[in-house]
């Protein structure tokens, strides 16, 4: 009997050794830099007598104490910060068309909805408009490449007025522009869309249409790429394709002259409000009604029909960091209780109770702070696979210096919360208590 008892907890002490590497081995990218910053400190002079000047010396070597629960810590705290910079850059970059809206410009749409058209005579009705710039109207095509699951975000459009409203966010050869105007098959492509179907100008490309359908009654329509246009700004979307509108309407089967909507410039965004009432006010009570707003407002009310993202964000991100600051809490918490013996007899050798709750803090903060760099640094690295992808066109996805100084700043309070309630503890250690503690 004593024999089995000893063969089972052999079998289950080999497979907690098993397990302890194997999660040491998962672990090492987030670990291993730690290890090899240690190594260093012991055998570069400078930078350990640096440490011990600053007080970083004994909260550095008391981290590597206890490898597996260093490990556990910190892999909980690089989670944590990989999702936080995942998210938050997905978030923003599903934000980047509400951000880079411009102030001049307005959408006009009709009243019952976004996807019911209005009539092309609208379009020369507001160009006439006190306050209004520029206007190009547009369709939403439902394009796709091939494979109806291949969707491209097609636009028919008035192409002598395209840039216009828009050119501040485009960039696009003039020789390629002037091409483009010329043939009414043209069409002008994102980068985006170019990378991701490896398209170069002077390719004949076919789009058929989920919507649309010819006179003939076929749904393939075929262009000729005769640009393709970058954004200004990192974070600009250069996911669209444009083509002449004449060239969709004039082989149109159903729905000719009607529009999608009307992307407006004024002359001066203070006056956006008069234009719009101007607009409105226009077509009330026509078989038409319109809805004039901002390009802002639009952008985001759009983004909204797909669900509150920000809120899936905070969310999950809340979640994510509530559970760590338990885990971290409790990891602090244990590891002072050990050191209970240690932080009298450090006491009683002269250290300051000061000195010891800056110790015991500058620890839990070098784990927050090592965790969380390695985590938005795995972040970085997935962000960019991720978008170096032809099959994921998003455009401004990235970590950028806003979410990396957030990322700080949790990283800093993070530190603060979870190890403010241990040094407090040995701040308020008597020595005689510390001592006889067990």
């Amino acid at each position: 009997m004593t024999f089995l008892k000893n063969i089972i907890g052999l079998i289950f002490r080999g497979l907690g050794l098993a397990l302890k590497y194997i999660f040491l081995t998962i672990s090492s990218p987030v670990w291993l830099p730690f290890w090899l910053i240690a190594y260093l400190v012991e055998h570069i002079a400078f930078v350990r007598n640096a440490l011990i000047a600053t007080d970083l010396y004994l909260p550095f070597k008391n981290m590597e104490r206890t490898p597996l629960r260093f490990a556990l810590t910190v892999f909980a705290i690089f989670i944590a910060f990989l999702i936080y910079g995942a998210l938050t850059a997905f978030d923003n970059a599903m934000n980047a068309g509400v951000d880079l809206a411009a102030d001049d410009r307005l959408v006009t749409v009709n009243k019952i909805n976004f996807t019911q058209t209005l009539p092309i005579a609208y379009a020369q009705k507001v160009t006439a408009i006190e306050g209004v710039d520029s206007l190009v109207h547009m369709n939403w095509f439902g394009g796709y490449y091939k494979d109806p699951r291949e969707q491209v975000i097609t636009f028919a459009v008035d192409q002598t007025k395209l840039l216009e409203v828009y050119g501040d966010d485009m960039l696009l050869d003039e020789t390629h522009h002037k091409n483009w105007l010329r043939n009414q098959q043209g069409l002008l492509v994102g980068e985006l869309v170019a990378k991701k179907y490896g398209w170069k100008v002077g390719d004949r490309i076919p789009l058929n249409s989920n919507i649309f359908s010819k006179m003939d009654g076929a749904s393939v329509w075929d262009f000729v790429i005769e640009g393709v246009y970058s954004g200004k700004f990192k974070q600009a979307d250069t996911n669209g394709v444009y083509f002449h509108y004449k060239y969709f309407n004039e082989a149109l089967a159903f729905g000719s002259n009607q529009i999608g909507w009307l992307g407006i410039k004024t002359t001066d965004p203070s006056i956006n409000e008069k234009v719009i009432k101007a607009i409105d006010d226009m077509f009330v009570n026509s078989p038409f009604e319109t809805e004039t707003v901002p390009e802002k407002a639009f952008n985001k009310s759009f983004i909204a029909r797909m669900g509150d993202i920000g809120l899936i964000v905070t969310s999950s991100v809340s979640a994510a960091f509530f559970i760590i600051l338990v885990i971290v809490g409790f990891s602090m918490a244990l590891a002072i209780r050990e050191r209970t013996n240690e932080i009298g007899v450090m006491k009683t050798l002269g250290f300051t109770s000061r000195r010891i709750f800056k110790m015991v803090l500058m620890e839990s903060m070098m784990l927050a702070c090592l965790g969380g760099t390695v985590g938005l640094a795995a972040s970085s690295f997935v962000i960019k696979q991720v978008t170096s992808s032809p099959q994921f066109p998003l455009a401004g996805l990235m970590l950028n210096g806003e979410i990396i100084m957030q990322a700080i700043i949790l990283m800093v309070f993070l530190g603060l919360i979870t190890g403010i309630v241990p040094a407090i503890n040995a701040l308020r250690l008597n020595i005689i208590t510390a001592l006889s503690r067990r």
